[in-house]
C-alpha cells in the first residue's frame, strides 16, 4: 500500500538534468521512428524536483485516445459518490439501477448472481461478469474483432444483451480470481447516471475535468464524432483504425480523449486526496489479484510490479495506475514520487508502451541514483 512504501523525496540535481533529458529524448525519438508507432507523446514529472518533461511526435496531434485509462476517471467519480454518502462500494449494484440490468448479466451453472453483484466487485472485476468487448463468442467472433474490420457503434442495452449471451468466468468474488471485463465499467458508468441524474459526459465534466482545469480532455460521444479527424490516430500493426462510432460507442469503459500534461494532472490529483479522501486509497490498494500478468488488479485500480528477469535484474518498483488497449499508459511510481503519462498509439502490440515506459521510469532512476 502507498504508505507502507518508501515515500521519501527523489531528487535529481540540476546539473544532471541536460543529460537525463537527452536520453529520455533519444527513447522516446527512437520508438516515434518505428512503423507500428504514431503520434508518440509522454510526460513525466517529479514533483520533489519541481522537474517536468514533455516530448512529442513533431506536428502530430497532442491529443489522443486513453482507453481504458478512463477507468481511473470512472473509479474516481465512484469513490466521489462513496464520500458524499451516496453510494456503498458493497452495496449490490442492482440498488442503484433498474432490476432488470442486473437481471440475468451472470448466469452460472444455472445461478443468476446478477442482484448481488456489488459495486466493489465490479470495480475490482471480480464479479465474474463477462466482457461484452473483447470475449469471443461461440462463433470466434467479439465486438473488438469485428471494430477492426469495419466501424460500428453500440448501445448500453446492446452491450447488456453481447454480456448476457457470454458465459461468465467465475462465481462472483471467488477468492484470488479476478477477470478485466468492460462490462464491469459499463454498469458503473450506468451507476453514476442514475444516482447524479445526469449523463455520464456531463458528470465527468463536473466531477473531474472542469475542476481540474483539464481544457484537452473530453468523454468522446456522438456529440463529438466530427472530432475524430483532431485526435491522434490510432494503429493496428501498422495499419490506421478509423472506428469513430466504436470509440463514441465505448464511453466509461474507454472513450475519454487526453493528453499526457493533463493525464499528469489528473493523476497528480488521484494520488493526494484531490478527488477522493486519500485513506481510499489504501483501501483500493489492500488486496490484488493478477489479470493479465505481470498487471494486477485492485479496486479500481492497476499495479505493474516486473519480476527481476524482465529487467537484468535490476530492482524496478512497482507502478500504480492504468492502462489503454490505445497504447496509453497512466503510471504513478510512489518509491520515486514519479508520475508517467504518455501513448504510442499502437493497438495490437500492447506490450509496446509498457517498454517504453519502463525504460523511461529505468533511466529516470538512475539520475536519481546519481545524487
Amino acid at each position: 500500500m502507498k504508505n507502507e512504501m518508501d515515500m521519501s523525496p527523489r531528487h535529481i540535481r540540476k546539473h544532471n538534468l541536460p543529460e537525463l533529458e537527452q536520453r529520455l529524448a533519444n527513447l522516446a525519438e527512437k520508438y516515434d521512428a518505428r512503423p507500428d508507432t504514431v503520434a508518440l507523446q509522454f510526460s513525466l514529472s517529479l514533483p520533489a524536483s519541481n522537474w517536468r518533461w514533455e516530448w512529442a511526435s513533431p506536428g502530430a496531434p497532442r491529443q489522443h485516445f486513453i482507453a481504458s485509462t478512463t477507468k481511473l476517471y470512472v473509479t474516481a467519480m465512484i469513490m466521489q459518490l462513496r464520500s458524499e454518502g451516496s453510494l456503498d462500494l458493497d452495496a449490490p449494484a442492482a440498488r442503484y439501477l433498474e432490476a432488470s440490468i442486473m437481471a440475468g448479466i451472470h448466469r452460472l451453472r444455472g445461478v443468476d448472481s446478477g442482484n448481488t453483484i456489488t459495486v466493489r466487485q465490479l470495480l475490482s472485476h471480480t464479479s465474474g461478469i463477462a466482457d461484452y468487448f473483447e470475449q469471443r463468442r461461440l462463433d470466434g467472433s467479439s465486438q473488438f474483432r469485428d471494430c477492426l474490420c469495419h466501424d460500428i457503434a453500440w448501445s448500453f442495452d446492446d452491450i447488456l444483451s453481447i454480456t448476457r449471451q457470454l458465459k461468465p468466468k467465475f462465481t462472483p468474488a471467488t477468492p484470488g480470481k479476478a477477470f478485466y471485463s468492460d462490462t464491469n465499467y459499463q454498469l458503473l458508468g450506468a451507476i453514476i447516471e442514475k444516482i447524479d441524474g445526469v449523463t455520464y459526459e456531463d458528470a465527468l465534466h463536473k466531477r473531474i475535468i472542469e475542476p481540474l482545469g483539464l481544457h484537452q480532455t473530453y468523454p468522446f460521444s456522438k456529440a463529438t464524432l466530427h472530432r475524430y479527424g483532431e485526435v491522434a490516430p490510432m494503429l493496428y500493426g501498422k495499419k490506421p483504425l478509423v472506428i469513430p462510432q466504436a470509440m463514441a460507442s465505448v464511453r466509461a469503459d474507454g472513450g475519454i480523449v487526453s493528453t499526457s500534461k493533463d493525464g499528469i494532472t489528473f493523476l497528480d490529483a488521484f494520488m493526494n486526496g484531490k478527488l477522493f479522501p486519500t485513506h481510499y486509497l489504501d483501501e483500493m490498494q489492500h488486496f490484488w489479484n493478477p489479470i493479465f500478468p505481470p498487471l494486477e488488479y485492485g479496486v479500481g485500480i492497476m499495479r505493474l510490479e516486473l519480476p527481476r528477469y524482465y529487467t537484468l535484474f535490476m530492482q524496478m518498483p512497482p507502478m500504480i495506475g492504468h492502462s489503454g488497449a490505445s497504447g496509453a499508459v497512466l503510471f504513478y511510481v510512489p518509491e520515486l514520487d514519479l508520475y508517467v503519462s504518455g501513448t504510442v498509439n499502437q493497438i495490437k502490440n500492447r506490450s509496446l508502451s509498457y517498454n517504453l515506459m519502463i525504460r523511461l521510469v529505468m533511466t529516470v532512476m538512475n539520475a536519481i541514483s546519481k545524487g
